[in-house]
């Protein structure tokens, strides 16, 4: 870089390479170069607005929007942000506005359309949810977009897996892997999903491949098998374990969109019984707004600090016990209020309720 100062694509890569390793910080600094030198490039205003969402720095996200608008730039990942910057801020009608965007152009319908079916999930809305990622996959395929449809089916299956729904996650991501059997995106979505419906010899099968095919890739090495591997660990009813295998992702955890690793730790504090830790990294998921957004870690997060907090409650006594309880209630009150209109029967919600009824 000190060879080329000038030269905006340098800033550019670096700073995607520092936001691929959760520095969002550092790649916002960077990527502000790049668009100061090369002002009339699109994508730099993308990352940039991207990367300061990701720090939740919402009205710097919203004015380096408008700075592109201003030079007549427009692209579909300043109009995601822009859905996230609705979804944030509980703005139905710009979340509406944004998903005519996506459906008046052919190209991105598809991906409008998952944004939706992420939020209605988000809301325990699993109907809706189900019904949009057909529409999703469906436009995916007719604009010759099969990888992008099979993400949108193995996210499926990881939030059907994730709430309950275990034989119905196991369909899904097999469809995932159907429609394009060569996506690394797809394929590592997919062994999350089976190892979350307990399907751990299929994960572990999809891992080993994983591994062998990305052998250099930081972000599969670090973050995505070692969160596969925690999961799998998990079925076998082994903590200690999974907890060791995350150790590997703790450095670029905030790397991922969803924020997997951090949740699956938060699983596997809960089943080793330690109920502080694991309250401590769900918090995490919902501290990290920005970047999770609409993720269905985001709203199951609420429940699991209900969860860890109402472990600390029983595995403690005396004024510790009844202060862990007053913000075990507030969370699962919380969680309970994000989903006051969920569909009724999802198994996980069946569960919070029940658990917020006996420690009332």
């Amino acid at each position: 870089m000190d060879s080329y100062p000038r030269e905006a694509m340098t800033y550019a890569i670096l700073g995607t390479v520092l936001a691929s390793q959760g520095q969002y910080e550092k790649a916002s600094e960077v990527e502000r170069q790049a668009v100061r030198l090369a002002p009339d490039v699109l994508d730099w205003y993308q990352f940039l607005a991207t990367y300061t969402l990701a720090l939740q720095r919402l009205d710097e996200t919203r004015q380096i929007i408008h700075e592109a608008k201003a030079r007549k730039l427009d692209g579909s990942a300043l109009h995601t942000s822009l859905y996230a910057l609705a979804f944030l801020d509980g703005d139905s009608v710009a979340m509406a506005e944004e998903q005519q965007w996506f459906l008046n152009k052919p190209e991105y319908e598809n991906a409008g359309l998952a944004l939706a079916s992420d939020t209605e999930a988000y809301g325990g809305h699993l109907r809706k949810a189900r019904e949009l990622t057909k529409r999703a996959v469906d436009s995916a395929v007719r604009t010759d977009q099969k990888e992008n449809g099979a993400t949108y089916l193995a996210v499926a299956a990881q939030r059907e897996a994730a709430y309950g729904n275990a034989v119905e996650a196991r369909r899904s991501a097999a469809e995932a892997l159907k429609l394009a059997p060569a996506s690394q995106g797809a394929e590592s979505e997919a062994a999350l999903a089976f190892a979350m419906a307990g399907d751990t010899a299929r994960a572990e099968s999809l891992a080993l491949d994983l591994g062998k095919r990305f052998p250099l890739d930081t972000q599969m090495q670090s973050l995505s098998l070692p969160t596969i591997q925690a999961q799998m660990a998990l079925d076998r009813k082994n903590p200690a374990s999974a907890l060791n295998a995350l150790q590997a992702a703790t450095r670029i955890e905030l790397a991922g969109s969803c924020l997997h690793s951090v949740y699956v730790r938060g699983e596997a504090y809960l089943a080793a019984g330690q109920g502080s830790a694991a309250a401590a990294e769900f918090q995490k998921i919902l501290d990290h707004s920005g970047i999770v957004v609409n993720c269905w870690t985001g709203a199951l997060a609420h429940l699991g600090v209900a969860r860890g907090n109402a472990l600390q409650a029983r595995t403690s006594q005396g004024s510790d016990a009844d202060a862990a309880r007053t913000r075990a209630l507030a969370a699962y009150k919380d969680f309970l209020t994000l989903w006051k209109d969920a569909d009724p029967d999802i198994p996980i919600l069946i569960a919070a309720k029940a658990e917020y009824a006996k420690l009332k």
